[in-house]
């Protein structure tokens, strides 16, 4: 038996080794820390102005902010999620596909909660952009105190430059992400231990008993602030989805080492800063530097918060492709925009349904301490779904009794609890923003889901058992035609429709026909061994099912050449795909009310054309028109 022998340290080998772990640390760095890394920029000094209690809040509010960073971020995702990966990948979805393996009984609303979370993530990817760069532009007018006006235009035209920008990829500038994070995060700490010694008191709020107090004294305000101080952790659910993209460990040290401290040395700088000076309430992130250092630090802090949306939007283009594979939502187009990155890609049309939110919420709020409210429900509401499906994978997965998962997820559990029902008290101020966007899509996707199961079902009515079809050819075989014929289907058992429309009108046969099946399996990848499986039915008729992962988007030609690798030779030359274009009609006897009816066939008719999403060429597709009524 072979065995894997770990490199000697000092020998090259370890040194690209080492090379590559410090090139996932730096990137780590760029990528799944820049939207928790920008939150200095606003959250103490909405926190604190909300209080109304000046400079004898802070103490108390800095508590609160730093033992939730504490248990939150570090506890529930840096040392308990990192570890529940589905095959070394994490995210909501993958979170879901692993409780739904271990949870069969509770499986609907495993899948039920993953809709919740994955809705109210894309409400999130709305606001990251808006507040983001408008808190980091806002700093012109510590700079220019007359240059107010100037800040909405300029974060708009900063917005419409991102998003134009998101079709040619990031392959280019995304090396540079990391070292201008790493620069970020230096900033960070050297702003804050500069001003840390203006009051030596803000030591105190290492004490927790000062947070709890002031939430008990403090009544509905206590609340309020309670709400508004979770803006310090948003973004910490983008360690966990990006697992798959660093690894635990580059997270885990990145986290540990650099942002973790950089972020508590900053919120105690303007802690300490606020005590000294209560009149640096009006952004006291940008007091905390010299006058003749604000202007590169709006521009580093635009930069930065230019990445943390970047990442934002590029992970809301991998949530949706996931989406597409696990049969959430209709096909959409997923264009790749590096040869050598898979996981550089673009959705037109959720970059376009995104740039309109973004646009329209920064040109309502028009500031970050007004988006506050909103983006804070949206983030509290993630995590808690994210608990509750940890839970299971604790309990299931990892088999611990139920007594020991509840220790464990249950207090943490009640903490984002507390502050979900804290920002709930904001939906009048902008918390109704993300609760609108997540029933929109959560009511899209189960349209999609339960549309697609009766479509299923009626289609089902009419195909008949590939097997029997078989015989009856063989009795008496229609007319033969040279060259090979590949007929797409959804079940690799049943005659697929375009052979028995084929057949019925045009009454002719291939000499080779292909049963071709896609399936997304519930593991974000498949191993390329384990693509193809290949079955033959009768001398004329194979089958083949194509297994893919629902982070991996189907390609015809790839898989026509890993069918080339395992002897079954298909030259797409002599080779012709008949593809099902079915046209939905409603009907009187439909399992779904008459609107869901309608938001279901409108729905299939905006997804993309399977030519294009499964990369076919266009000039060797047959399209068999069908009705159906759903």
């Amino acid at each position: 038996m072979a065995q894997s022998v770990a490199a000697a340290p000092g020998t090259a080998e370890a040194r690209r080794t080492d090379g590559h772990f410090w090139a996932l640390v730096l990137g780590s760095l760029g990528v799944v820390f820049g939207d928790i890394g920008t939150s200095p920029l606003y959250a103490l000094r909405v926190a604190v102005k909300a209080s109304t209690g000046g400079p004898e809040a802070v103490p108390g509010i800095l508590s609160l902010m730093v033992w939730t960073m504490l248990l939150i971020v570090t506890l529930k995702y840096v040392l308990v999620l990192l570890n529940a990966d589905n095959k070394g990948e994490g995210g909501t979805f993958a979170l879901m596909a692993l409780g739904q393996s271990v949870a069969k009984r509770s499986a609907a609303l495993i899948l039920m909660l993953g809709v919740i979370g994955a809705a109210f993530f894309y409400g999130e990817a709305v606001l990251t952009p808006a507040i983001s760069v408008l808190s980091a532009v806002e700093g012109l007018k510590l700079v220019a105190p007359h240059s107010e006006h100037v800040v909405l235009p300029l974060t708009v035209a900063i917005l419409v430059l991102l998003f134009l920008l998101q079709s040619r990829g990031t392959a280019k500038v995304a090396q540079f992400f990391g070292p201008v994070m790493l620069a970020w995060f230096v900033t960070l700490t050297v702003g804050g231990l500069v001003h840390i010694i203006d009051d030596p008191r803000i030591f105190v709020a290492l004490n927790p008993v000062l947070g709890v107090r002031f939430i008990l004294t403090h009544g509905m305000v206590g609340l309020i602030v309670m709400g508004l101080v979770f803006l310090a952790v948003t973004g910490a659910a983008a360690l966990y989805a990006d697992l798959g993209h660093f690894g635990r460990k580059p997270i885990q040290l990145s986290w540990l080492v650099m942002v973790q401290p950089a972020l508590i040395i900053n919120y105690f700088g303007q802690g300490a800063l606020l005590l000294a000076n209560p009149d640096a309430i009006d952004n006291p992130f940008y007091r905390l530097y010299p006058s003749w250092a604000l202007i590169p630090m709006v521009v580093l802090a635009t930069v930065a918060t230019v990445i943390a949306s970047q990442a934002v939007i590029t992970g809301a283009y991998s949530f949706t492709r996931q989406a597409i594979q696990l049969g959430l939502v209709p096909r959409l187009a997923v264009r790749h925009t590096s040869e050598s990155i898979a996981g550089q890609i673009f959705l037109p049309r959720v970059n376009q349904m995104l740039f309109a939110g973004v646009l329209i919420v920064t040109l309502t709020f028009r500031s970050s301490g007004n988006l506050a409210a909103a983006y804070g429900l949206s983030v509290t509401a993630t995590m808690v779904v994210d608990s509750l499906m940890a839970f299971f994978v604790v309990w299931r997965c990892w088999g611990w009794p139920v007594w020991k998962t509840s220790i464990l997820m249950v207090p943490l559990l009640q903490i984002e609890q507390a502050f979900l029902t804290a920002n709930v008290l904001k939906i009048q101020e902008g918390g109704w923003l993300p609760l609108a966007i997540a029933l929109a899509i959560t009511i899209i996707v189960l349209t999609w889901v339960r549309g697609s199961a009766s479509l299923a079902r009626a289609t089902r009515k009419n195909e008949a058992e590939l097997e029997w079809l078989v015989r009856k050819l063989e009795a008496k075989p229609p007319h033969r035609v040279p060259g090979t014929a590949v007929f797409l289907t959804g079940d690799p058992t049943a005659a697929p429709t375009a052979l028995m429309h084929n057949l019925k009108h045009n009454r002719v046969l291939h000499e080779r026909n292909i049963i071709l099946t896609i399936k997304t399996e519930d593991t974000p990848r498949v191993a390329r061994h384990e693509r193809i499986e290949i079955d033959t039915v009768a001398d004329r008729f194979i089958r083949v099912i194509a297994h893919y992962g629902f982070m991996e988007t189907p390609s015809v030609p790839k898989i026509i050449e890993h069918c080339r690798r395992k002897d079954l030779n298909i030259e797409m030359s002599a080779t012709s795909f008949f593809l099902s274009r079915r046209s939905l009609r409603p009907t009187l006897k439909s399992e779904m009310p008459r609107w869901q009816e309608r938001l279901f066939i409108w729905l299939a008719g905006r997804a993309d054309d399977a030519t294009e999403f499964f990369r076919i060429p266009n000039d060797r597709v047959v399209e068999v028109g069908t009705q159906v009524m759903v």
